[in-house]
């Protein structure tokens, strides 16, 4: 798993992975038609990424579906708004690291960093 510091960083990572691995032929670029994101909040309180771009649709390894066909096909071309990504995306989803390596959907309640996401989760 790589995570990124920015939604910018995790993307190109995401796209230069897909280009690596894409099964099309030597001559046409490789066409995404699934483009997946997550979310991470670290112990320390850092925001992480990571992004995935798949050929077919109905795919995912760590990340929750974010867009589809032609919209996914921009991302990877680099037409996107990050504040609309960010924007759009659903807190619930966002995993929260309890110990090194191992992510919840609930912030840990027995740290000072994750009291304070508890606590804003809850204000939402």
């Amino acid at each position: 798993m790589s995570l990124y510091a920015t939604l910018e960083e995790a993307i190109e990572a995401a796209r230069e992975e897909f280009i690596e691995t894409a099964e099309g032929g030597d001559d046409e670029p490789p066409v995404p038609q699934q483009f997946n994101l997550q979310k991470y909040i670290m112990l320390d309180g850092d925001t992480m990424w990571q992004a995935e771009f798949f050929e077919e649709e109905g795919e995912s390894v760590e990340c929750m579906t974010m867009r589809s066909g032609a919209a996914a096909q921009a991302i990877f071309d680099g037409d996107y708004d990050e504040i609309e990504i960010r924007a759009e995306w659903i807190n619930e989803n966002t995993l929260h690291e309890w110990e090194e390596g191992d992510f919840q959907l609930d912030p840990p309640l027995d740290t000072e960093e994750g009291q304070s996401a508890a606590d804003e989760w809850d204000e939402r």
